[in-house]
């Protein structure tokens, strides 16, 4: 069998005549042409297909990534506000405990609040910037327990001065009136020897009022062997004082005194020549000179 093709070139019929065989092979290669042509366009669009899945899982990834980038961020941002706050609080410390030290007139040397506590050890590097954050974290933690226990110790020595200061004897034992005689050698005024005098005496109008030169504890009340009628206050560390000579007492045994509280009124009882008292100060049970106290003012 033949297959005949007609058709016109240059305005002239043309027939073409091709056998079965020749047509057959045309038509396979035209078929397998498409074929081929088919599996390309299935493979090419199930590519396709991958790599918009593809692109859809770095998109995905991205999100994920942005969104823990942001998170991170904010973790950071908080690490950091309190790191800011911490080391806020350990400037105000530093300042307070400055402060403080340079008031009490402490020994800068062992209350220094300026320069950073002594530390070291080699470096390790760390693995990741939260333990870094962790690390600094702990390092001012340990600077704030610090400066609490220098300022435990602080507030501990600053009470010890106070209490020392305010029991310690300082000013006259009288509001009004002049000093009559100081502490030392001097002519006893009835023998007229020369005979230590173990105290200052102020003298003053009759019935004037006696204080006390320093808080304490009364532990003598009433007449002693040449005072007279006598106080005595016990101060603490050591110190104690005595007024001689009054004419009324006005605080008995076991009664806690505050300076410049009113404990008798001046007279001369006793060996005196006129209304005085005789103040000693006793510094661990022995007499001292009771002019640096009296000059004193604090």
């Amino acid at each position: 069998m033949n297959i005949i093709f007609l058709g016109k070139y240059r305005g002239k019929p043309v027939r073409w005549q091709m056998g079965v065989m020749a047509s057959g092979i045309i038509l396979s290669g035209f078929m397998s042409l498409m074929a081929v042509a088919g599996y390309w366009w299935g493979t090419s669009s199930g590519q396709l297909n991958q790599l918009t899945e593809v692109e859809k899982e770095l998109v995905l990834q991205k999100n994920m990534i942005a969104k823990a980038r942001a998170n991170a961020q904010s973790e950071m941002d908080a690490l950091a506000a309190r790191l800011g706050l911490m080391q806020a609080h350990v400037t105000r410390l530093d300042a307070l405990g400055e402060r403080l030290v340079t008031m009490s007139k402490l020994d800068s040397k062992e209350f220094n609040f300026t320069h950073e506590p002594a530390f070291g050890g080699p470096h390790e590097p760390e693995s990741s910037v939260s333990v870094g954050f962790e690390s600094v974290l702990g390092d001012l933690s340990d600077q704030l327990d610090s400066r609490e226990q220098q300022l435990s110790i602080l507030e501990d020595v600053l009470m010890s001065k106070q209490v020392k200061k305010e029991t310690r004897p300082s000013g006259r034992p009288i509001t009004k009136g002049w000093t009559s005689s100081y502490f030392g050698k001097r002519t006893d005024p009835f023998t007229g020897k020369l005979e230590m005098h173990k105290g200052m005496d102020f003298a003053g109008r009759e019935g004037s009022e006696i204080v006390a030169v320093s808080s304490g504890v009364v532990t003598w009340v009433g007449p002693r062997y040449g005072y007279g009628n006598l106080v005595e206050i016990n101060h603490g560390h050591g110190y104690a004082t005595r007024y001689g000579h009054n004419a009324e007492i006005i605080v008995k045994v076991g009664d806690t005194v505050e300076k410049g509280q009113a404990i008798s009124l001046m007279g001369s009882t006793g060996r005196s020549t006129g209304p005085h008292v005789h103040f000693e100060v006793l510094l661990n049970d022995r007499q001292v000179d009771p002019l640096r106290f009296v000059e004193s003012s604090s």
